[in-house]
């Protein structure tokens, strides 16, 4: 089985727990080869309410791949703040089928740091 099929059962069998309510919406990531792409998610409406990703030009580094731990540090932060300015403080953590650890465990650390509660 490859390493994307394993993602993939893992991000399913995740989803059907973790969802999004308007009082405490789903702060999901993800990361492709070069970018990472964070995103604060009510499931009930199907509204995104907040979003970061590393496409945006105050996020790009100048390296050609910006999926690395300190950038999803960045990431991480920033979410946090544009969530902070729409009034919310807590979130359920998506992490998209990815181990918790490396970029994950960076984005989400750098997150809480910055005063998310998940």
């Amino acid at each position: 089985m490859k390493a994307i099929d394993r993602i993939k059962i893992r991000h399913t069998r995740i989803r059907r727990r973790v969802t999004g309510t308007p009082t405490r919406p789903r702060l999901a990531v993800h990361f492709s080869g070069q970018h990472i792409y964070a995103q604060v998610i009510d499931d009930s409406s199907g509204k995104t309410v907040a979003a970061v990703s590393t496409v945006e030009s105050s996020v790009k580094g100048s390296r050609r791949t910006n999926a690395n731990m300190a950038t999803a540090g960045k990431v991480g932060a920033l979410i946090a703040a544009r969530s902070l300015q729409k009034n919310i403080k807590a979130v359920v953590f998506d992490r998209g089928g990815f181990r918790y650890h490396g970029k994950v465990k960076a984005l989400a650390d750098a997150a809480r740091a910055a005063g998310l509660e998940f």
